[in-house]
């Protein structure tokens, strides 16, 4: 197994802020092999912004083309029917006793067309067979049926979550309980942290999608996964800080 060879199964971003772009650049700059499984393409049409799944026998082809890679890591991103949902976790659980981050997408920020429901239950099963899951605030309301409006209702949301399986949470909340504050929440079963940063003006295009890949990337390097969720948020923040106007994929390391 080498230590520089991470996949990504995730989705295009046409404008190349977010997902797979993310990801490989996230992994890239941690001196790692990016591999890639695309699960979807985007277009921007008089519809708005499209999400168009791979055909789920190329998608198969995908996979069955990585198999034999010896992976050191797996992050998860958007998953956009059960279809594809069904093949990622027949793939994850041949690929035991390595790190798999879970960024499960639910609602995409610019539509609502998913299978709301159904991924809902299909992502669950993927719990107890990934390091830790990685939702932002809405999509931890869908996946823990919850509300959140608190603090204390982010605490209540990852102990649902970690009930249904999961071994580590972070819930992304961003600056949606504070304007002036991006807050993510960290849940391993026994202790809560708050990881707390000012909110930039900058565009924060990718940062979901960073944050996950980055906290992939810090478990190969070894540690715990909570420092490796605090070194994936500043990561983030000082990303979001040289971002452009698409994204913030472009981050270099110091």
């Amino acid at each position: 197994m080498s230590d520089h060879y991470v996949l990504a199964i995730s989705g295009n971003d046409i404008f190349s802020g977010g997902g797979l772009h993310a990801d490989l650049a996230t992994y890239t700059v941690n001196k790692q092999h990016g591999f890639l499984a695309v699960t979807c393409l985007t277009a921007m049409t008089d519809k708005g912004f499209e999400v168009f799944a791979t055909d789920s026998r190329v998608f198969a082809y995908q996979l069955s083309s990585l198999k034999d890679v010896p992976f050191s890591a797996i992050k998860l991103g958007l998953l956009p029917n059960v279809d594809l949902a069904e093949q990622a976790l027949t793939f994850v659980k041949a690929h035991t006793g390595i790190p798999v981050v879970l960024d499960p997408v639910l609602v995409c920020k610019e539509t609502h067309d998913v299978e709301v429901s159904a991924l809902r239950d299909e992502l669950i099963k993927f719990f107890p067979y990934v390091t830790i899951i990685t939702p932002n605030l809405v999509e931890a309301e869908l996946l823990a049926q919850t509300a959140i409006r608190t603090i204390d209702d982010m605490k209540q949301a990852a102990q649902k979550l970690y009930d249904l399986g999961a071994a580590h949470v972070v819930i992304k909340g961003g600056n949606r309980l504070d304007k002036s504050k991006a807050i993510d929440l960290y849940y391993d079963g026994n202790d809560f942290e708050l990881f707390e940063f000012p909110v930039l003006e900058e565009n924060n295009v990718g940062a979901g999608c960073t944050f996950a890949s980055s906290i992939t990337s810090n478990l190969v390097k070894g540690g715990s996964v909570k420092e490796a969720v605090g070194q994936a948020k500043d990561f983030v923040f000082k990303a979001i800080k040289k971002s452009n106007d698409y994204g913030v994929v472009q981050y270099e390391k110091d």
